[in-house]
């Protein structure tokens, strides 16, 4: 019975590994948790001098939520190229 085209492609497609490829160009675990940590830093740090401003006390809140999302996923990065890390040892 022969495979069918989809099968096929499936078995000889290359898989894409973004988690592999940042760690083949030398993205590490340590660089994302700091970026992580440095992103909540960030955070505090533009919400507080944004809150100085008499303009608009709405957009410093915004802007130091736009920062703080960031760490979430420096942190997640960071556990996943630990993974990563783990294998190639």
């Amino acid at each position: 019975m022969a495979k069918s085209t989809a099968k096929k492609a499936a078995e000889t497609a290359v898989e894409f590994n973004p988690i592999g490829a940042l760690s083949d160009i030398g993205f590490t675990s340590n660089v994302a948790f700091v970026g992580g940590f440095v992103s909540i830093i960030a955070s505090l740090v533009t919400w507080l001098a944004s809150r100085g401003k008499k303009d608009d006390k709405a957009q410093s809140d915004r802007w130091g939520i736009f920062i703080g999302h960031w760490a979430p996923t420096f942190f997640a990065l960071g556990i996943a190229l630990k993974l990563e890390e783990s294998k190639k040892v």
